[in-house]
């Protein structure tokens, strides 16, 4: 009997197959909209997350800001040498620390010039901030120590100052001074906040302070956290520890900022995949249309079909049948309009995620659940009618024109 009535039910939409293309059209903007919204979401979420993590692994960043003493901002004082000593004698469950000194800087090599981030830091600052050397030697510390001028160039510096020139061994002019080029990094793409992450030099800290910035001041303090130890519980140890190195009184506001990039991860994460749901949720009163489209439209094809249910009636099909019939061409309806939505959500999600440079990602519990409320859409709205034509009176049926 089931599959009579499938059968039966396939027939009449393929007899209106126009009208019945149109019934589907609403079902099948929804579900292709919550799955492709849902998709590129979610993509956007692991494109955010990835970019974060390569600005390195488990990692605090401090850096000073300004106070409010006396309801005025007083200027942020940097940091000295003293307090990355401090910060690697107190804390316990650092991996790395590397203090640094940045500025953005004129390089020239040959008839070349190109301004970039300068950093001057220690042997700790590719771990950190989790960079690679693609080919060429680290930093080591006993360039760090004895302030020896050499220099790492990040992958966009090398393109724009040699192009596919080897750089390993030449000299290039930082600001004032030569520096020798002794590795190349590999590339890391944008990061959370859409910077160039390749468009750095880096070189011994004290070459910088002395060569470069004349003085001895630390502008950031990158640190890694050892595995397994919760970063939040370093935060506020370091946290402490800054505000009385620092003489911060009891109450006063920090002239520093301590920024923990985990919880800057969850926080993206959260916020993305607030805004992935608020998205799908709006897709899906798109299904609900689409519901009432397909309600409107088997309402009109009882009145359409009020003879033939009454034939039917007539020769002895009983009310339940004609319902189960009406029913169950409501839920075709609704379901081939979710499978077609389910195969175009995917492929505008594959499309947009090319487009916007984001990975491509099939949620297969939002397809699922896309394709089940298009089932339910079907059952629910399509309920109406079939009972309105299951309690047709097969003689005033008989006698509709």
């Amino acid at each position: 009997m089931i599959t009579a009535t499938i059968i039966m039910a396939l027939r009449e939409i393929r007899r209106n197959l126009m009208r019945s293309s149109l019934t589907m059209l609403g079902v099948v903007i929804g579900v292709g909209a919550v799955v492709a919204l849902v998709s590129i979401g979610r993509g956007a979420t692991e494109s955010v997350t990835a970019s974060i993590a390569s600005m390195g692994h488990n990692m605090l960043t401090i850096s000073p800001g300004a106070a409010r003493r006396g309801g005025a901002r007083t200027p942020s004082t940097p940091f000295k040498m003293e307090d990355v000593t401090a910060i690697q004698n107190d804390i316990r469950g650092l991996a790395a620390i590397a203090p640094t000194g940045s500025r953005s800087l004129m390089l020239v090599y040959g008839n070349k010039n190109w301004r970039a981030s300068v950093t001057g830091t220690n042997e700790d600052y590719v771990r950190v901030r989790n960079y690679a050397v693609a080919y060429g030697r680290e930093m080591s510390a006993a360039d760090v120590r004895s302030g020896r001028a050499v220099c790492m160039l990040g992958a966009t510096t090398k393109k724009e100052l040699f192009g596919s020139q080897d750089a390993i061994g030449e000299s290039i002019r930082v600001d004032k001074i030569s520096c020798e080029v002794i590795a190349v990094l590999k590339p890391k793409g944008e990061g959370g906040m859409g910077q160039d992450q390749d468009d750095l030099v880096i070189m011994p800290l004290l070459t910088f302070q002395r060569r470069i910035a004349g003085n001895r001041d630390v502008s950031t303090i990158y640190v890694s956290v050892d595995e397994g130890r919760p970063s939040s519980l370093v935060k506020d140890q370091i946290t402490s520890l800054m505000r009385e190195k620092r003489r911060t009184a009891r109450g006063a506001e920090d002239d520093f900022n301590v920024r923990d990039m985990a919880e800057l991860m969850a926080t993206m994460e959260s916020t993305t995949t607030a805004l992935t749901a608020l998205l799908g949720a709006i897709a899906a009163v798109s299904l609900i249309v689409g519901g009432i489209g397909i309600m409107n439209i088997m309402l009109v094809s009882v009145t359409e079909r009020t003879r033939e249910i009454g034939t039917r009636l007539a020769i002895g099909a009983t009310g339940k049948e004609v319902l189960m019939q009406f029913l169950v061409e409501a839920v075709m309806l609704s379901t081939l309009g979710g499978c077609i939505g389910v195969v175009l959500g995917v492929g505008g999600a594959g499309i947009a995620s090319k487009y916007l440079n984001i990975p491509f990602v099939v949620v297969p519990e939002i397809i699922m659940v896309a394709f089940l409320f298009s089932a339910t859409i079907g059952v629910v709205f399509g309920f109406l009618p079939a009972r309105k034509a299951a309690n047709l009176n097969p003689i005033e049926a008989l006698r509709h024109e």
